[in-house]
């Protein structure tokens, strides 16, 4: 049986417990051993118990998340999951895996893990397909509108750089979320879509015609820049 990471979650809300124990419930490779409350119930579980990875939040009663991240061995990894993003600094000179904004995505979450995983998660995909492959090859949830939108990446069309935001225009409607483009880019299936700009994503499927400068797509003109010419030249030649 492939080893799976032993987590626990320590934060002093409930619905934040239950958010992050059904999220993790959808790794196959992330194992909860338990939950707590407060830093306190967490350290005397610690002592008798390994772990390799705490989901740790910083405001709580008591023992605050970061103190207990300074009492606890270096070899446990620590994910903070807050809603106060002024701690970030201090969390990531803890050496903290990553520090997660609440309300805490799936996609966001897996992205985490990941980083942790020591080869484990590797071994577990390459060996068996999972509900988080299908998850991560055809769709992708955003936060749009107060609540999780759902993309299929065979709705998608392109994607628009807003600075900090970006615009997913889909064959029905269009949503804007707080995210870099790259940090979406990175979500979507390379084979399936392209960067031909800074500011633009293209899904293939909907390119309807194209030069060297620009693309043509459902109705819309994009510019192809100089720095990912050669890029889209030689994805479009697959298909000549």
């Amino acid at each position: 049986m492939t080893e799976k990471i032993r987590a626990l979650i320590v934060d002093d809300e409930p619905t934040a417990r239950e958010i992050l124990k059904t999220h993790l419930q959808a790794i196959p490779f992330v194992n909860v051993l338990d939950e707590f409350k407060n830093a306190t119930e967490a350290l005397e579980y610690l002592k008798i118990n390994p772990v390799d990875l705490i989901f740790l939040d910083i405001n709580m009663p008591g023992v605050s998340g970061l103190s207990f991240a300074k009492l606890i061995q270096k070899e446990v990894k620590i994910i903070f999951t807050t809603a106060h993003r002024e701690y970030a600094v201090e969390g990531f000179e803890l050496e903290a895996v990553d520090y997660l904004l609440k309300p805490i995505s799936f996609d966001r979450l897996l992205q985490a893990v990941y980083k942790c995983t020591s080869g484990k998660a590797e071994k577990l995909q390459r060996n068996q397909p999972t509900q988080t492959d299908i998850t991560t090859n055809d769709f992708v949830f955003v936060r749009a509108d107060r609540k999780m939108i759902k993309i299929d990446f065979e709705d998608l069309i392109y994607v628009e750089s807003l600075s900090d935001y970006i615009k997913i225009h889909t064959h029905r409607e269009t949503h804007v979320t707080r995210e870099t483009i790259s940090n979406f880019e990175s979500k979507l299936p390379p084979d399936q879509f392209l960067r031909i700009h800074r500011s633009f994503i293209v899904a293939a499927s909907a390119i309807k015609a194209y030069t060297a400068e620009h693309i043509e797509i459902e109705g819309e003109t994009l510019p192809i820049s100089r720095s990912y010419r050669d890029t889209v030249v030689k994805f479009l030649a697959k298909y000549e």
